[in-house]
C-alpha cells in the first residue's frame, strides 16, 4: 500500500520539480519569474481546451499521447526507491523497464510522422540518431550494473550496489555521471535541446508535438516531466545511502531529485544550446562513461575477484 501511494506522490509531483528549473532559471537571470505551480496550472489550462485535429493524421496521433504516459508510469513501477523498494520487480524487470520506455519513443515518433509535416518529421529525424547513441550507452550500463552485481533485478541491483566494496564508488560517479547526460537529452534540455524555443530549424522533441493541442498536448508534456523524474530516481539510487532510517532517507532522497533539478536550472542558465553537429559529440561522452565503468568491473573488479 504504502509502495502504490509513493507512486501516486511522484506521479503528481513531476510537474513541479519542472518548475523548479524554471523557477532557478528566472532566480539566476535576475527575474522573480513563476510559482514553481506554474506546471500545474499549465497542464489544468491544457486540459480545458479543444482540441484541432488535422485531417491528415490517422488514429496513431490519437493513441500516442496516452500511450505515452502509460508507458512513463508503466515504467516507474519497476524504479526502487530508496528504503522502499520497487513495485513490481522480478528477474530482468531491467530489460522490460528500457523496452517501456522505448515504446513511449516509437509511438512519439510514428505519431510525428503520421502529421505528413516536414518539419516533424526532421524533429523525429534527429530524435530517433540521438536515441540511438543515448539507449546504447544506457543499455550498456545496465548490463554493467548487472555484471557487477550478478543480479537481474533494478532493486536487487542497488541494494548489492550499496552495499558492495570501495571499488563501485568510482562505478556510482560514472553512472551518475552518464545518466545525468541521459536526463539532459531524453529531457529535451540544454545543451541538446530547448524546451522553449520556437525556431523549427532548431527543435527537436518540441517540433514533433507542434500539431497536439489541448488534452493530448497535455499529456504529452506530462510524459515528459514523467520521463525526466524516472531517470532522476534512478540517479537518486546511486547518491543515497541504504543505511539511514526510513524519515531520514526518504527526505534525502526528495533533497537529491530538488539537487539534481536546480543543477538542471543551473546549466541552462550558464550554457546556450549546442550547434546540432557537436550534439552528437555530448551524447558520445555518455557512451565513453558507460564503456569506462564497463571495463572497469571487467579487467579490475572481476579480475581482483579471480
Amino acid at each position: 500500500m504504502i509502495k502504490t501511494i509513493i507512486v501516486l506522490i511522484t506521479i503528481l509531483s513531476a510537474p513541479l520539480f519542472i518548475g523548479i528549473i524554471n523557477k532557478t532559471k528566472a532566480i539566476w537571470a535576475g527575474r522573480q519569474g513563476a510559482s514553481v505551480f506554474q506546471p500545474y496550472f499549465d497542464l489544468i489550462k491544457l486540459l480545458r481546451k479543444g482540441e484541432t485535429v488535422s485531417p491528415t493524421t490517422s488514429f496513431v496521433s490519437e493513441i500516442a499521447p496516452s500511450i505515452n504516459v502509460a508507458a512513463m508510469i508503466f515504467a516507474l513501477l519497476f524504479i526502487p526507491f530508496p528504503f522502499v523498494g520497487s513495485v513490481l520487480k522480478f528477474s530482468g524487470d531491467f530489460v522490460l523497464f528500457a523496452y517501456s520506455l522505448g515504446l513511449a519513443k516509437f509511438f512519439l515518433v510514428i505519431a510525428a510522422l503520421d502529421t505528413g509535416s516536414s518539419f516533424e518529421g526532421m524533429g523525429a529525424n534527429r530524435e530517433v540518431t540521438f536515441s540511438t547513441i543515448v539507449e546504447t550507452a544506457f543499455f550498456i550500463l545496465l548490463g554493467t550494473l548487472a555484471f557487477i552485481t550478478n543480479r537481474t533485478s533494478f532493486e536487487s541491483m542497488f541494494a548489492m550496489l550499496n552495499y558492495s566494496s570501495f571499488y563501485t564508488l568510482l562505478i556510482k560517479l560514472l553512472f551518475v555521471i552518464s545518466l545525468f547526460i541521459m536526463l539532459l537529452a531524453e529531457g529535451s534540455r540544454l545543451p541538446v535541446d530547448d524546451p522553449n524555443t520556437h525556431l523549427e530549424l532548431t527543435m527537436i522533441h518540441e517540433v514533433m508535438i507542434l500539431d497536439y493541442s489541448g488534452i493530448n498536448l497535455a499529456f504529452m508534456v506530462f510524459a515528459s516531466n514523467i520521463k525526466m523524474l524516472l531517470i532522476s530516481i534512478l540517479i537518486a539510487n546511486f547518491l543515497v545511502p541504504l543505511n539511514l532510517g526510513i524519515a531520514v532517507g526518504i527526505a534525502l532522497c526528495v533533497l537529491t531529485l530538488i539537487l539534481i533539478y536546480l543543477s538542471v536550472g543551473l546549466i541552462e542558465s550558464l550554457i546556450a544550446r549546442s550547434r546540432m553537429s557537436h550534439i552528437p559529440q555530448f551524447l558520445f561522452l555518455m557512451t565513453a562513461l558507460s564503456l569506462t565503468s564497463f571495463a572497469i568491473v571487467a579487467f579490475f573488479i572481476h579480475g581482483v575477484i579471480k
